[in-house]
């Protein structure tokens, strides 16, 4: 249904959801490493990693159409903020395994974000742009949310259905 490393590794397989998976935390990496080099102002920063997102969830080479913005969301913030991304990307990761629920992990793993940047005592325009991050992968989620409800989700390692 998306490019998302999720359905990447129900269509292809481990290898080649791995090779997406980093492709698409580099390319949020990659957008913050760009404006910081242009001497970019923090709250342009959460701009940018916001635009980064946004690109990849809505591209205009796919007709508006793209991933969930997670590994994306995770690259801007690792490098906005390794040190909050290195504390939240464990938290997702082991709901993902506890129940292997890629989108419970992933949901989840936004809000941690959102909570550790208010315990740590962040700046407002990082808050402000980790709590609009993870606004858009609740936001994408919207479908596996209504799936989780009625069970229907499909869980990790489950490959997709032939169309």
């Amino acid at each position: 249904g998306n490019i998302g490393g999720a359905n990447v590794l129900r269509a292809g397989g481990w290898g080649a959801a791995v090779v997406v998976a980093f492709l698409d935390v580099s390319k949020g990496g990659i957008a913050v490493l760009v404006a910081r080099a242009f001497g970019l102002s923090d709250w342009m920063l959460g701009g940018v990693a916001l635009m980064a997102v946004l690109g990849h969830n809505y591209s205009v080479f796919l007709r508006f159409r793209g991933g969930k913005g997670v590994a994306t969301s995770f690259g801007t913030l690792l490098f906005l903020d390794p040190a909050l991304a290195l504390w939240t990307f464990p938290i997702g990761l082991s709901v993902i395994l506890l129940t292997r629920y890629v989108s419970a992990g992933s949901m989840t793993g936004g809000v941690a974000a959102f909570v550790l940047s208010l315990a740590l005592g962040r700046p407002l325009w990082e808050v402000a742009t980790v709590f609009l991050m993870a606004l858009l992968i609740f936001w994408t989620h919207r479908e596996n949310l209504k799936r989780l409800q009625e069970g229907t989700e499909r869980r990790l390692g489950e490959r997709a259905e032939a169309r």
